[in-house]
Formats: C-alpha cells, structure tokens, sequence
C-alpha cells in the first residue's frame, strides 16, 4: 500500500493553525466555534487514523468530547478555565468503555482500540487550550501567545516537510520552531521574547516528533485518518500553550 505523504499532513495542521490564529484576533467567541468544529472532526477522524473497531461510535464519543471540552473552556470561569476539562474527558473515557463491552466477548483488538481511543479522548479534550490561552487576561498577552505558538509550529512544520533524515531536520525544526517564535513575539505585544522562544522550541518539537512517527508508517490511513494526523498535534499543543501561557505571560 502506498505510504501517507507528509505533505498531506501538513496541510490540514496549516489549516486549522492558521484558523485558530485569524480566530483569536476576532474573539475569544471565533476561536472558540473554531476550535470545537475542528476538535469534533480530528476526534471523529482520530480512530481512522488508528485503523481500530466500531470507528464510526468511537469517534463520535471523541468529536463530542473535543467539542465539549472546548465548551467548556469557553464557559468556565476565567480564573480555572479547565477546570471543567477532567470531567469531560473521563465522560468520554467512560463512554469507550461502554463500547467495549457492548461489542461483546472475543473481538478483536479490543485492548489496542480501548488504549488507543482514550488517547485520543485526551488528544481532543486538549484542544480546548487554545480557547483557554485566548481568555487569558492582558490587553494582548493572548493575541502575542497564540501567535507566537502557532509562528513556531507553521515553521517546524514546514521545515518537516524538507526530505532530509530526522537526525538533522529534528533539531533544525526545534531551532527554527524557537526562533519563529521569538520573532513573532517581538512583533506582536504580550510575550517576551525568550519566553516566546523557549514555547516555539516546545511546540517545534511536538511536531518534528510527529513526523517522524508518520515516516515510520507503512501504509495510508485514509482520508480522515490523514486528517486526523495533521489536526490532532496542532490541536493538542492547546493545551501547552495555555500553561506556558499562565507561567510566561506577565
């Protein structure tokens, strides 16, 4: 079969990068519709991209758990905006394991699909970062975190797609994923700029770790497993963002 391409990965990671930041300049409203439509399909996609039994019931529990957390971020008080997020979560964790026992004794893959799927509800739940990151207080300090985050993923995943082997695109990506980020925050307000650059090397090496799982990878999971693929590291870094965020944003 023929292999996953990196570069159809990158495009949905672009896409919905690039969603969420246009979103966070508008409000914290936009990122948060924004966010949970995309969280609802790369949780919906995410047990294609496993391969994995019952994909269409798993899936939904994981498009409902990345739209709910996301909700959840947006309702929740500003001063614990995930709070909500474990609750959710372990409903949707509760929910896949329902599934597993409704499809009976003896089927296959039961214990790589029950692993895999709660993987995936934590992927999804946290996506709900980034809505979280834009309800941080400051005239700007959201607007200058979510750029910055998302300037270092754009390079790192673009610096991803350069066919050179990983011992030399993994610390170039981490590099250029700092750098970007530093960059964006000193052109952007609410960030300092070593600050920016020690998050763009977090969120750079997510995704150099991505692509490296991707290349390992023999055969294509399909449209939404590819969708999946490329949405689920943006979206999950949400959730880094947000912490880095309440640590480094003054």
């Amino acid at each position: 079969m023929a292999r996953v391409k990196l570069w159809s990965i990158a495009v949905p990671a672009a896409t919905v990068l690039v969603g969420i930041v246009v979103a966070s300049f508008v409000s914290p409203g936009a990122t948060a519709l924004f966010t949970g439509a995309a969280a609802a399909l790369a949780g919906f996609s995410w047990p294609y991209l496993l391969g994995v039994p019952a994909r269409k019931s798993q899936g939904l529990v994981l498009g409902l758990v990345g739209a709910g957390g996301v909700a959840a971020a947006y309702f929740a008080p500003a001063t614990a905006m995930l709070t909500w997020l474990p609750g959710v979560v372990a409903v949707g964790v509760g929910a896949v394991f329902l599934i597993q026992l409704l499809r009976g004794t003896g089927q296959p893959h039961r214990l790589e699909s029950t692993i895999g799927v709660i993987a995936g509800a934590l992927v999804a739940g946290m996506a709900a970062g980034w809505v979280a990151a834009d309800r941080l207080p400051g005239a700007a300090g959201s607007e200058g975190l979510i750029t910055s985050s998302a300037a270092a993923v754009l390079v790192a995943v673009l610096v991803s797609l350069i066919p050179l082997p990983d011992r030399i695109i993994a610390p170039f990506g981490v590099v250029a994923g700092a750098l970007a980020a530093a960059a964006a925050a000193a052109l952007v307000p609410g960030l300092p700029v070593l600050s920016g650059a020690f998050l763009g090397a977090l969120c750079a090496a997510v995704i150099v770790a991505v692509r490296r799982l991707a290349l390992t990878r023999d055969d294509s999971p399909g449209v939404l497993g590819i969708l999946a693929a490329g949405m689920a590291p943006v979206l999950a870094l949400g959730a880094a963002v947000y912490f880095a965020g309440r640590l480094l944003v003054p």
